[in-house]
């Protein structure tokens, strides 16, 4: 009897952490400030890079994972040149976000999230680790949802399709 509790518990924590294949109304609504203090709302990004495949990674000036990882990801980027690459900011200070694209030479496309984590994209990401990684296909449907490592093997896997 035990066993089949623990397993159908199992099944509907599985089943439940379904990861979505597509953004909410929400997230797509939510703002963004370009490096020219522009507001653009994220569905406008991803509107942006229909057809191509990209990685989104969330990320903080003020955050040592993140900036552990960049060296990964310069040479992940110069081994799939054909992704476009976004980076969404958390940070709260913008100068300090902008010092910080300058100071680790970051190439791609570079937003500030408006409220961080505290808005609705942050709620629809439902995570409080940065950084965090997320793969779009070419329709604009999520692949990857909620890696924490370039070289998780959902990427890898999702790159090869």
């Amino acid at each position: 009897m035990f066993k089949k509790i623990c397993t159908l518990l199992f099944l509907c924590l599985a089943f439940s952490c379904k990861k979505p294949t597509e953004f909410s109304e929400a997230a797509l609504q939510s703002k963004f400030y370009t490096l020219k203090q522009a507001k653009v709302r994220f569905e406008t990004i991803l509107n942006d890079y229909k057809g191509q495949k990209i990685l989104i990674d969330v990320w903080a000036s003020w955050c040592p994972d993140c900036v552990v990882s960049f060296p990964e990801l310069k040479t992940f980027q110069k081994d799939n040149p054909e992704l476009g690459y976004v980076f969404l900011s958390t940070d709260r200070n913008y100068a300090s976000w902008k010092q910080a694209i300058e100071r680790y030479q970051l190439s791609g496309d570079h937003y500030f999230m408006e409220a961080g984590l505290d808005s609705p994209f942050g709620d629809f990401l439902n995570s409080n680790w940065i950084p965090r990684y997320l793969l779009v296909d070419e329709q604009g449907s999520i692949s990857v949802f909620k890696a924490t490592k370039l070289k998780d093997a959902e990427i890898t896997k999702a790159l090869k399709k």
